[in-house]
């Protein structure tokens, strides 16, 4: 009897934690689409008490990825999503605008990326760019430094590393380095 009750327990909790991340989801497209009709960072918190608000929408039309992009890469935010790192270029700007997320959720597609494949960013106005994958690396987070690339509109994405490492909080990271493509007559 205790081990069907353990057993139902770790089951409901299991329920519980994969229908707060489904709300969590829905919750997110909701506030972007009202990004999208023209409300601002304030009135698209995506739950009251939130301190962030969705940013861009990201997309690996190869891999059916799509993703929010949130504002401010704090470690509540990234627990919903992919998150634009403060102090680096919006995305879609001039510059380098790096976009963060975990590796075992948000960003564990990385390691499927390769060069030449295509992301899709949307911003706030609705507009869509597209970059195309020049690279990637891994690095020693301690050490490196991100070229800020103030003359060319770049997209950094960096996850931790390795992908199925253990213990977390190691000090590598992998990046996956983009650049804009001019827009072509079949891009949205």
């Amino acid at each position: 009897m205790v081990l069907c009750a353990t057993g139902l327990a770790q089951f409901g909790g299991a329920g519980y934690i994969h229908a707060k991340a489904w709300l969590a989801g829905a919750l997110l497209d909701r506030a972007w689409e009202q990004r999208l009709n023209g409300a601002g960072p304030a009135e698209t918190r995506p739950w009251p008490w939130a301190d962030t608000a969705p940013l861009a929408r990201l997309q690996v039309p190869r891999l059916d990825i799509d993703r929010i992009v949130l504002a401010g890469a704090s470690g509540r935010t990234l627990a919903f999503g992919a998150a634009h790192l403060d102090g680096t270029a919006e995305p879609g700007a001039r510059g380098n605008s790096v976009i963060t997320g975990h590796r075992d959720t948000h960003f564990a597609f990385l390691q499927h990326l390769g060069a030449g494949d295509i992301l899709r960013l949307q911003a706030a106005d609705g507009g869509w760019q597209s970059y195309r994958i020049t690279g990637s690396e891994v690095f020693d987070a301690r050490t490196a430094r991100l070229d800020a690339a103030a003359d060319r509109n770049v997209m950094t994405l960096v996850t931790c590393y390795p992908f199925d490492a253990v213990v977390p909080n190691g000090p590598l990271r992998y990046a996956v380095f983009a650049e804009r493509v001019a827009p072509t007559a079949a891009s949205p």
